[in-house]
């Protein structure tokens, strides 16, 4: 099983949100953005440099939501959320096609990877 951490960032006010290349899994997905949890590295440290490394913002976590496993038949990730906040930095995408800053209530209209539905679903429950 994959343990992939992604980070909710709060950024102006609104939800940044992420697309998949056309050359990863699940090509042109939307996509909380994240990476892989490496050997003797915390849920923490992988999200804060995941964030560096694949967009080119630093955040602060505010909080952890629940996570998700999910199966998608060739592989399985158990998903890893957390709330943050944009410190610095302005967005460059290393490895996605496209990103958007979205209201909450805009979030159920892109086609979201699936295992991240239901944290999109548990971020419309909470007060941000």
């Amino acid at each position: 099983m994959l343990h992939v951490t992604c980070a909710i960032i709060l950024l102006k006010n609104k939800i940044l949100v992420t697309q998949r290349s056309e050359n990863m899994k699940l090509p042109l997905k939307w996509e909380f953005p994240g990476g892989k949890l490496e050997l003797g590295e915390s849920e923490e440290d992988c999200i804060v440099r995941e964030i560096k490394e694949e967009i080119n913002l630093d955040i602060t976590l505010l909080k952890k939501l629940s996570n998700n496993v999910h199966d998608y038949g060739t592989f399985e990730i158990n998903l890893i959320p957390y709330l943050a906040k944009h410190i610095s930095g302005e967005i460059e995408l290393a490895e996605h096609k496209d990103y958007k800053l979205l209201e909450k209530n805009e979030l159920l209209s892109l086609d979201w990877a699936e295992a991240d539905l239901p944290i999109v679903e548990e971020l419309l429950k909470l007060e941000i």
